[in-house]
């Protein structure tokens, strides 16, 4: 069940830091229709090229260490965009943009996803969960 709930929290936070960009940069869309395979699509990416990436930086490019994240979510976007028709990022300049977004986005809704999470599970447990 944890593995359930990390994995729809990891899918959240990827979902509010591309919300974030949608929003804030003009140019960058993501078709309505398109958004939830979107945000499954670049987690899916990030996912398995994060490790990736990191393994390679750490062997061969100690300087980008620091920003693993944010080349991890550069890279993952410029692919979501290549395989998704529903994405559009608008160019380099958006791109640089939305890699900031997505990363700061989906940092401020890992920090806040778990404490909601929690207290909604324990108002589950108190409310409807059954005794045995």
């Amino acid at each position: 069940m944890q593995t359930v709930i990390s994995a729809v929290l990891y899918l959240a936070a990827n979902a509010v830091g591309l919300l974030i960009a949608k929003l804030v940069i003009p140019g960058f869309q993501i078709d309505l229709w398109s958004f939830t395979l979107v945000v499954v699509v670049f987690s899916a990416i990030l996912a398995v090229l994060s490790p990736l990436i990191s393994s390679f930086s750490q062997k061969n490019a100690k300087p980008l260490m620091g920003g693993i994240a944010l080349v991890s979510i550069a890279v993952c976007l410029f692919l979501t965009n290549l395989i998704m028709s529903g994405m559009d990022m608008g160019g380099v300049t958006n791109w640089i943009a939305a890699s900031v977004l997505v990363w700061l986005g989906s940092v401020i809704a890992t920090a806040a996803l778990p404490p909601i999470t929690k207290q909604a599970k324990k108002y589950y447990d108190q409310n409807y969960k059954t005794s045995k």
